[in-house]
């Protein structure tokens, strides 16, 4: 019965992939499709607006925007399917390694978005941008670092690694969707790439995102570092210890809470306060991957192959 549960939980982890790739195209198809829409900034050094367009928006760039948020609720729903029947498989947290890990911070990032576009639906042109990382990872979780359902190491076997873990993982897939918006509002304030650029959604819309996102995950990734230092203490009998992963975890800390007091400084509001968003976006995918896969520490044994 586990067999065949952990058999289907992969299977639906493909699937899920299979459908998130189907809604990334149909992003793509309505980014194509889109009118561009022409910046104007008022007054001096005032927030950039859209220019009022010519003509009504196409009804066909519409209905397959509309249908790439409908299959990316489905890949969600199967996504999760598979995380919990992994679990059930494993008869433990489905959390224990690289491959469960990346799977649901994934999910979470996908999450994530689908709830933004409820309340912002006029950012679903970023789509495309959002859900490529996510099946990037999602192709590197299924293949170089796959392993099969079963137990963990006994450094694992603890009440807290469902805690740490699971705020770590929503934390980080938060994150993830605040770098890739942060990244698209300073394509689309460069100048590189008009005509793509264009069709972004407008950099204030972008900005406001990207901090409103930022400012949910922040705490949720405190709450995560503070929940590993006390099972670091009771696993290895001290709270901090500078491991490769810590310190990584903690520069990140440090660069996210620069962001949040550079957004919230006159100034530093735009440009330069998204540059340190993109900062910590790049400590937490080299902490995810490199620390994880390369560096020896005390974070070496999950499971990585």
């Amino acid at each position: 019965m586990l067999v065949e549960l952990a058999t289907f939980s992969d299977r639906l982890f493909v699937a899920a992939a299979g459908v998130f790739a189907l809604a990334m195209i149909l992003h793509a198809v309505e980014f194509a499709a889109a009118r561009a829409t022409s910046p104007v900034l008022v007054g001096a050094g005032g927030p950039e607006e859209e220019a009022p367009a010519e003509a009504p928006a196409s009804a066909r760039p519409e209905r397959f925007g509309r249908m790439a948020v409908a299959v990316t609720l489905l890949g969600a729903a199967l996504h999760l399917v598979s995380l919990a029947t992994r679990g059930l498989a494993a008869e433990r947290w489905p959390m224990g390694n690289m491959y469960e890990f990346i799977s649901a911070i994934c999910l979470a990032a996908v999450v994530t978005w689908l709830v933004v576009l409820r309340r912002s639906p006029a950012v679903r042109p970023a789509g495309p941008f959002v859900l490529f990382p996510v099946l990037v990872l999602m192709a590197l979780a299924g293949s170089v670092l796959y392993v099969p359902a079963g137990p963990v190491v006994p450094p694992l076997r603890s009440y807290w690694m469902s805690i740490h873990v699971s705020t770590i993982s929503i934390s980080s897939g938060l994150l993830v969707v605040a770098g890739v918006v942060s990244l698209l509002f300073l394509l689309r304030r460069s100048g590189l790439l008009p005509e793509a650029a264009a069709k972004l959604p407008a950099a204030d819309a972008l900005d406001r995102l990207a901090y409103r996102v930022t400012i949910i995950a922040f705490p949720l990734f405190t709450f995560a570092i503070i929940t590993g230092a006390i099972w670091a203490e009771a696993a290895w009998g001290r709270f901090w210890g500078w491991d490769p992963k810590e310190t990584v975890a903690f520069v990140s800390w440090v660069i996210y809470a620069a962001y949040l007091h550079a957004r919230a400084t006159a100034g530093w509001r735009t440009g330069r306060a998204a540059w340190v968003n993109v900062a910590g976006f790049a400590t937490i995918v080299f902490n995810l991957f490199f620390i994880n896969m390369v560096v020896a520490g005390l974070h070496s044994y999950a499971g990585v192959g």
